[in-house]
């Protein structure tokens, strides 16, 4: 009986090796990078145990098809091609599944999350980078003659012909084991969870201890965590309490109007000028993709890449300490927009329920501004249409473009010129029709395959990888304000230049601080905003109250953010992964995560380390009061957008 089901152990035996052989891959990519000694060893210890689950569970239809063949079904000619084509294809879906976990960990230094699961929903952009970055013909091939080449290794060694030659086993044994097989494996995923994973130093070993296809199942199913359940928590009330505190700093009143328990943070913002009158200057805000400040020779860079943006950080206000919430597109844009923290699994760009917030945009649509999100690309992919669109923004795709607007374009969308075409067009519309307008355009030609028109810059296109795609968007920031300049608008015009989020945000620790540190750039040619250098450490959640700080508007308020120009604050900066949730001050990083774990960790800036501190409770404080007060308000539907003039609190 035992022989009927030797070709699953095979199936066993062989996702075993290959995941062994996948992860003495990656170690070996990672190298400069991964730990060494005990770590590694640990690393490679947990992850034959994952394999062997993960191995379980990939085997149960192999198992269930066993029991259901018919007794002699192996003894004839088809039940024998069936076997080997069967072989095969398995084979060759392990290979695959190497190599993809290969390219995955090539461009996100970790297993495959929620990216991984996100990128089988938007197949058509995906695939096309892909095809566009890799050789894939070859690749493909490869995998097929490796699976061929595995094949014939089990033809000369006799096994697999030997298990066929000993496949019968009646009925009613072979669902006895199958029944089995199928409770070890089930009690092993119920089990085995990757929260049980020790908390390494290095990250990468947390990594390296994964297994692939468990974690993107891992992944699939934990799309959105309940911060009561698995976050470290305190009493709401006391928690809103601290965070309110702090709002309150700046001379908002929280209203009379809100919910009766109290929990909502709305509030009426002071413009931080009174004396003054409100600006209603246009904005143009040019959200780059994957730009880390690290590329800027403003920022420190040596390399050359972005000469017109070092150019305008010299006539602009340059934010220096400016870091991004996440390590998604879809993060940035959540908090650009919403100025939330980042709560832990999708962002609220994805989420169900994400219509009708209060946002950045209902803010400035109050005072009359036209709002608009243009993007080259598919606007569908990370619901971005539908979130913008469901928000009020009028939403400006790639399928909103004529044909003769497109002169360039990869698996991603038209090239950033081409978007900043449109993005000119569309302000001379508006500009017209006498209204202000803010614009939030989305770049993304800084992407994977960086591919982009020919002859704009001393570099060929898709050969040069993150240093081409860095050098065409500054070239394309370059011609579009050149060309901007000509616009009767121009001059009454604030242009924003910020990231989404660094090009990179994996590394040995948990939250790699330094790979979320991005720039932001505010130019007002017309002079309205006086150039310089604000050092204040901030985050993205900041960017909207700063922006209308800057417009010294007065207005009612959700935002989590704060002025960054205001003399106290923020001082802090949110920032987080789709597990890790993080409050760092600059010298000092609270940390939260699953399993209600929580931690203090001093940051050496100059070596990039985090180090384990005992005490700061009250940071810990902080950072809960942050996490769990935005998760309870947007769960609780207290982030929808306010009305225009709310009444403040008698007695404020």
């Amino acid at each position: 009986m035992a022989h009927r089901f030797g070709g699953a152990v095979l199936f066993v035996a062989a996702f075993v090796a290959v995941s062994l052989a996948t992860r003495v891959a990656l170690t070996a990519q990672a190298w400069a990078e991964a730990g060494r000694g005990a770590g590694l060893v640990a690393a490679y210890a947990w992850g034959l145990v994952f394999d062997l689950a993960a191995a379980g569970w990939w085997s149960l239809p192999v198992v269930l098809a066993l029991a259901a063949a018919p007794r002699r079904f192996f003894s004839g000619r088809a039940g024998r091609i069936c076997a080997w084509a069967a072989a095969y294809v398995a084979l060759y879906g392990l290979f695959f599944t190497g190599l993809a976990e290969w390219l995955f960990w090539d461009e996100f230094q970790a297993r495959f999350n929620f990216i991984a699961v996100d990128y089988l929903v938007y197949t058509q952009e995906v695939l096309g980078n892909i095809r566009e970055s890799y050789p894939m013909p070859a690749l493909l091939a490869g995998v097929g003659a490796t699976a061929a080449l595995a094949l014939a290794g089990l033809k000369a060694s006799g096994w697999f012909d030997r298990w066929l030659a000993a496949a019968e086993a009646p009925a009613r044994a072979r669902w006895r084991f199958a029944a089995a097989w199928t409770a070890v494996a089930a009690a092993l995923g119920l089990v085995l969870s990757e929260d049980l994973l020790p908390a390494w130093k290095n990250n990468h070993e947390r990594e390296l201890a994964k297994n692939g296809p468990w974690s993107f199942v891992a992944a699939f199913r934990g799309n959105r965590l309940d911060y009561e359940q698995f976050y470290p928590t305190q009493p709401l009330d006391p928690a809103l309490a601290r965070l309110k505190e702090r709002l309150a700093r700046d001379g908002s009143t929280f209203l009379a109007d809100a919910p009766a328990d109290g929990r909502d943070l709305a509030r009426r913002v002071p413009a931080p000028r009174p004396s003054e009158p409100e600006l209603r200057l246009n904005v143009v805000q040019i959200t780059v993709e994957s730009l880390s400040a690290e590329f800027l020779g403003h920022y420190g860079s040596e390399k050359g890449w972005t000469p017109n943006l070092d150019a305008l950080c010299e006539r602009a206000l340059v934010f220096e300490n400016f870091y991004a919430t996440g390590n998604r597109t879809d993060r940035g844009m959540e908090a650009l927009t919403l100025s939330v923290p980042p709560t832990p699994g999708r962002s609220l760009v994805k989420r169900p329920g994400g219509e009708g917030l209060f946002t950045l945009g209902s803010v400035l649509r109050s005072r009359g501004y036209d709002t608009a999100f243009i993007y080259g690309g598919n606007g569908y992919f990370d619901n971005m249409n539908a979130f913008f669109g469901g928000n009020g923004y009028r939403v400006l795709d790639k399928g909103a473009f004529r044909p003769e607007e497109i002169t360039f374009a990869n698996a991603w969308g038209a090239c950033d010129e081409d978007l900043f075409g449109r993005a000119l067009r569309e302000a001379d519309a508006v500009h017209a029709a006498g209204r202000p307008f803010f614009q939030f355009l989305m770049t993304t030609s800084n992407h994977r395959p960086f591919t982009f028109p020919a002859g704009r810059i001393d570099l060929p296109s898709g050969s040069s990888k993150r240093a081409g795609g860095v050098k065409y968007t500054d070239h394309a920031i370059g011609r579009f304000l050149r060309e901007a300049e000509l616009r009767p608008w121009f001059k009454n015009t604030i242009f924003v230049i910020v990231a989404d989020h660094c090009a990179s945000s994996a590394g040995r620790a948990e939250l790699e601080i330094h790979n979320h540190h991005i720039p932001l750039i505010v130019y007002a040619p017309g002079g309205q905003v006086a150039p310089g250098a604000v050092k204040a450490l901030c985050s993205q959640v900041d960017y909207a109250p700063t922006l209308l700080a800057l417009l010294n508007w007065s207005y009612p308020s959700r935002f989590f953010g704060e002025n960054a120009l205001a003399g106290d604050g923020p001082g802090r900066a949110l920032i987080g992964n789709y597990q890790k949730l993080g409050l760092f001050t600059g010298d000092r990083l609270a940390l939260l995560a699953p399993a209600r774990r929580r931690g203090v960790f001093g940051y050496d800036e100059a070596r990039r380390r985090l180090t384990p501190l005992r005490g700061d409770e009250a940071l810990v404080a902080d950072a809960i009061a942050y996490y769990q007060s935005a998760s309870w308000l947007v769960k609780n539907g207290r982030q929808k957008a306010l009305a225009t003039a709310p009444s403040p609190a008698a007695g404020g």
